[in-house]
């Protein structure tokens, strides 16, 4: 297929479309694991120097594990040895401080859905602001860019060659970033070369975050549906292997219903569907070479193009 002419029915197809047509989402909570449900819900603490963002340091924002809203910027974390992540200024009214009961410290919470972070501590002079928000990890997700205060949608889908798919994907309105990685194995951080080899389970994925202001959850999962061919087993053109299968990990009950809605619609229109609707597990950024590929190398892709099926 014509790149160009690709480019150009994404751009009709979206810009098409009225401003009302991009309704809102209404709030919507992730899936949470017992862990992160524990921390989480239950105002629990993960172990010191256990979480994966202790040591972090990419540059983006960090957001609500539970409702994807906004609540620290990299810039704002520093190195404090205390075992957890720790952040010396919120995003502004994003996190709410409650006294605890024993009156002897001062709980967060994402202001937007009352899950728990950790606990805010004042007065030790561990950086100009001398305040310290320790923030579990698991409470946390994060995203490789700048976001503005609010609320953020987290997808994620598997189609093949994830540099195809981040590709298109990146080019929808509303869309904040994507991410190339792998999901759906039983290999704990995964390599290429690993994934490669079939033997662990994992799908090439992409995590899509976005704006739910400008682009529903349903819009983004018809585009993933019409760039990369849904009714092909264990491949995508000439990638061969289960780890190029077609699939849809669902964060919530909410985006399992529109995705088994949506691929009933295909199937009612003839196609043979054989993509998967799978729950979310631990998604794997995948090696920084992966990432923008087809931006960074100036190519375009070689089996994925937009076909109208809605």
């Amino acid at each position: 297929m014509n790149i160009r002419y690709a480019i150009l029915i994404l751009f009709i197809y979206f810009g098409s479309m009225s401003e009302e047509s991009y309704s809102q989402e209404k709030l919507q909570y992730y899936d949470l694991t017992k862990v992160e449900s524990y921390v989480i819900n239950n105002k629990g603490t993960e172990s010191p120097f256990t979480g994966k963002f202790t040591n972090f340091k990419e540059k983006g924002t960090y957001v609500c594990k539970k409702c994807g809203a906004a609540l620290y910027y990299s810039s704002d974390k520093f190195e404090s040895d205390c075992g957890w992540p720790s952040f010396d200024n919120e995003i502004k009214g994003a996190v709410n401080r409650f006294p605890d009961a024993d009156g002897l410290r001062t709980e967060i919470e994402c202001a937007n859905c009352g899950a728990h972070l950790g606990h805010v501590f004042t007065g030790e002079r561990l950086t100009e602001k001398n305040i310290r928000h320790c923030v579990n990890s698991v409470s946390l997700d994060f995203v490789p860019a700048q976001l503005e205060a609010g609320r953020y949608g987290t997808a994620i889908f598997a189609g093949g060659c994830f540099w195809g798919v981040e590709y298109f994907l990146q080019k929808a309105p509303g869309v904040i970033s994507v991410t190339s990685g792998y999901t759906g194995g039983q290999v704990k951080n995964p390599t290429y070369k690993e994934v490669c080899t079939g033997n662990t389970g994992h799908a090439e994925a992409v995590k899509i975050v976005y704006d739910p202001d400008k682009i529903s959850y349903e819009k983004l999962l018809k585009l993933f549906l019409e760039i990369h061919d849904p009714t092909q087993v264990g491949r995508q053109g000439p990638d061969i292997g289960d780890q190029y299968r077609s699939e849809i990990f669902y964060m919530n009950d909410d985006q399992k219903d529109i995705a088994e809605k949506d691929l009933n619609i295909l199937k009612t229109k003839g196609y043979k569907i054989e993509t998967t609707v799978t729950k979310a597990s631990e998604f794997y950024p995948a090696e920084a070479c992966h990432q923008d590929y087809y931006f960074n190398n100036g190519k375009v892709p070689y089996c994925h193009g937009y076909v109208k099926r809605f």
